[in-house]
């Protein structure tokens, strides 16, 4: 196996700024995920220039699907960033011992079809302990030596508990966690991920993904009670009726020709929470460098089921990036589906999309604005340690 233990340069100047997550590569989003259209979806997010891929063993069929995409693509495994997860095994069970870590690894290098990774989370570190957090990341160290892996992080869902694990593993090894993926926590509903930035910064990390925009179907016009999320999906039924509600008046603003030109409220979302993210992450110095090393932004990670999903993301990351300043692939890529903004036109809509979600949304909202629920629940057992 070839050596990609040297590790000349920051994640920040490696990592790219938009991810497609494959979350949705999975029975827990599509009834069928085999039959998605998941090779074209990996195709056409790399001709959009978007390079950098997220899974995990822990979505089902996911990394075997994303490992046959990208390998039909014919993209050179260099041209790409890559990421998975250890440690989940499934809802209820969690091994984040040294040995499970390593056999994870091994396994997601087959399922993915490559020789190394560029970037492997402890998933879902919040279920188990901090001293058994240390040991997974002590363990995935170890096989970044062995050029197994290049990078190291943490991923879950509590915000104030990724933090103090990040302090916690800076303390006893004396080395910072390169990466936090935090999801659900920096979106039109919920923006704790916000203000825990200065923590992540002075616990050393290098830089935090923001995943989950719309909350795993929270915050779309369907919502969750009519989906494959219905069964799962962890938001209590008042958090779920004032999304519905909210949803709601962007799908009448959307009628009347009053929602910007965004059909309803999952446009409206994704452009809040990339644009928001984008710039508190790079305040932070959390980001990653965009624009040949000249810019920071916050990185996102995106799941969609259909390749017009992905367009519509990357037009509004694109106009993201035009309200910045910052130089993006040209919108000819999308075959007249989209038209260029100027950089004052991107800055009036995110700004209207700002107005409309604090001024009109967030009242909707009301005390379920900045709810997270528990994760885990109390009394939670840990089935594997039993």
């Amino acid at each position: 196996m070839a050596s990609h233990s040297a590790r000349p340069q920051p994640l920040a100047a490696v990592l790219p700024p938009l991810l497609l997550g494959t979350a949705t590569f999975n029975t827990q989003y599509v009834d069928d995920p085999a039959a998605m259209p998941y090779r074209r979806i990996v195709r056409r997010a790399l001709d959009l220039g978007v390079t950098g891929f997220d899974t995990s063993p822990y979505y089902g069929p996911s990394e075997e699907l994303l490992g046959e995409a990208l390998e039909a693509s014919g993209a050179d495994r260099a041209s790409y960033f890559l990421e998975t997860k250890a440690g989940r095994v499934h809802s209820n069970g969690f091994d984040y011992s040294a040995a499970a870590v390593t056999a994870s690894v091994r396994r997601s290098l087959q399922r993915l079809r490559t020789s190394y990774l560029d970037l492997v989370f402890c998933h879902d570190a919040e279920f188990v302990s901090a001293g058994e957090v240390v040991e997974a990341v002590q363990a995935l160290r170890a096989l970044r030596k062995e050029g197994v892996l290049k990078y190291v992080g943490i991923s879950g869902f509590p915000v104030d508990v990724l933090v103090t694990l990040a302090e916690a593993i800076l303390a006893k090894t004396g080395e910072p966690v390169d990466a936090v993926l935090s999801y659900g926590h920096c979106t039109v509903q919920n923006t704790l991920l916000l203000k825990a930035a200065p923590r992540f910064a002075a616990a050393g990390v290098s830089v935090v993904l923001n995943a989950s925009l719309l909350n795993m179907g929270l915050l779309t016009t369907r919502g969750v009670d009519n989906g494959p999320q219905a069964k799962w999906h962890p938001s209590p039924a008042p958090l779920r009726e004032v999304s519905a509600a909210a949803a709601g008046i962007c799908t009448e603003r959307a009628s009347a020709g009053k929602l910007f030109g965004m059909k309803g409220i999952e446009q409206v979302a994704l452009r809040y929470a990339l644009d928001v993210w984008a710039r508190r992450a790079a305040e932070q110095k959390l980001g990653t460098v965009a624009a040949e090393g000249k810019v920071s932004v916050g990185p996102s990670v995106l799941g969609v089921t259909t390749e017009q999903e992905l367009d519509e993301t990357v037009v509004e990351w694109w106009s993201v990036l035009d309200a910045l300043g910052v130089p993006h692939p040209s919108p000819s890529l999308l075959h007249g589906k989209a038209t260029a903004t100027t950089p004052e036109e991107s800055l009036q809509r995110t700004q209207q999309v700002r107005v409309l979600v604090e001024d009109t949304l967030w009242p909707v909202f009301g005390e379920w604005k900045d709810f997270a629920w528990a994760s885990p629940d109390e009394g939670w057992v840990n089935q594997l340690k039993q």
